[in-house]
């Protein structure tokens, strides 16, 4: 989660959040270098003689500012798009679950399992035990397993929302009427929180998402006991 007075993103939980850190990373420098450039260039147009009209007519001069943003766009796009595939590549997926969108709170359906399936709401204020975040925590969270490829099926039922979460790479529109899918792996163990990205109505800020990664092992044994109470 996100912390006060924190620069940057958060630490990445999966594959395609670690390539997405490095590509910010490297856009970044790009953006450094492309600032420091053109302000070295303006300031020594300004003090010295450079500004004289044979400089500013040379044909190499426009040969230099034509080519160099050219090349600046290749090293951006190449790995952009590297990871668009990344992020839409979806092998094998050990388990898929259906998240859907409700005004104001997200449900959740295992379709590999035939009953497995709950609804997860914000906890209230006033509810909340010791060690549970305000505004993040919920009742029911979905559990994945650790190192697991999970695919997720995303729709709404009534209006658009967003399913995201930050740490796990992922944010997905949630359309009523329509799936979107999308994958993640959660590297380690650990408790991962998300927020509808879409302005959904009144309550929009008060349907958030939490992924618990955990073991195979407690996974097993969650889904059993969730299976017994169904």
């Amino acid at each position: 989660m996100a912390h006060p007075a924190q620069l940057g993103l958060q630490d990445a939980s999966s594959p395609i959040m670690e390539e997405l850190l490095h590509f910010h990373d490297h856009a970044l420098m790009i953006v450094f270098l492309i600032s420091a450039l053109v302000l070295y260039i303006i300031t020594t147009t300004v003090s010295t003689k450079l500004t004289n009209k044979h400089l500013l007519d040379a044909q190499e001069i426009e040969m230099i500012w034509t080519v160099m943003p050219a090349l600046v766009l290749v090293a951006i796009a190449l790995p952009s798009l590297r990871i668009l595939y990344l992020m839409d590549e979806i092998n094998n997926p050990h388990m898929t679950i259906k998240a859907t969108g409700h005004q104001w709170y997200w449900s959740y359906e295992y379709t590999d399992y035939e009953t497995l399936n709950f609804d997860s709401y914000m906890i209230p204020t006033q509810d909340l035990l010791p060690g549970q975040f305000r505004l993040l925590d919920t009742d029911n969270r979905m559990i994945v397993p650790t190192s697991s490829p999970v695919r997720m099926l995303i729709t709404a039922e009534d209006v658009l929302h967003s399913w995201a979460v930050p740490s796990l790479g992922l944010k997905m529109d949630a359309v009523p009427g329509r799936l979107n899918q999308t994958t993640f792996i959660a590297t380690r163990p650990g408790i991962f929180f998300g927020q509808c990205s879409e302005i959904c109505g009144a309550n929009h800020s008060f349907m958030p998402i939490v992924i618990e990664s955990a073991p195979v092992k407690h996974f097993e044994s969650w889904s059993s006991s969730m299976l017994a109470e169904a």
